[in-house]
């Protein structure tokens, strides 16, 4: 029983044994996304592992604002307008007025980085559909809010500290 568990579900399907081989899953999973080679084309570019959420939403869902970017991606405007700023500077995204309110600001991907962009998430975007398309609604829906629910309890963890 690892310490602190708080009750014994030893032996075959245990909660330890779970917590074990996820132990052991997790750090090849994320060397496996870090070695996903950036394309030539951005190579020069500096992206940071923060910058592909913000990339795989405009990719995936089309061009929107910073606030819209701010509640998908789960952070503060602020940090979005930091990061939109970065990428803009870097020829990558393209702020514009949007047509329906003047006032409003959209933002895309530049058409020449597109294709590099979604080369680079290719792969990561089709072992996901590969593995979430055989299982139900309901079985994707537990497996991202089981995710989403251990990457709180790690933040929480590390409030504790």
């Amino acid at each position: 029983m690892m310490a602190g568990s708080g009750r014994d579900e030893s032996g075959a399907g245990g909660v330890d044994d779970a917590v074990r081989e996820l132990l052991l899953l997790m750090p090849r999973m994320v060397g496996r996304v870090k070695r996903i080679p950036v394309p030539e084309a951005l190579q020069s570019q500096s992206l940071a592992p923060r910058h592909l959420s913000l990339l795989s939403c405009l990719l995936f869902d089309g061009p929107m604002s910073v606030n819209e970017l701010a509640a998908r991606l789960e952070v503060a405007p602020t940090t979005v307008s930091l990061m939109v700023a970065d990428l803009s500077a870097k020829g990558i995204l393209d702020r514009r007025a949007d047509p329906a309110d003047r006032r409003r600001r959209i933002v895309a991907i530049v058409p020449e980085r597109h294709d590099a962009i979604a080369a680079w998430l290719a792969p990561g975007a089709a072992a996901w559909r590969r593995v979430l398309t055989p299982l139900a609604p309901a079985q994707r829906r537990l497996f991202v809010d089981t995710l989403r629910a251990y990457e709180a309890a790690v933040a929480e963890e590390r409030r504790e500290e």
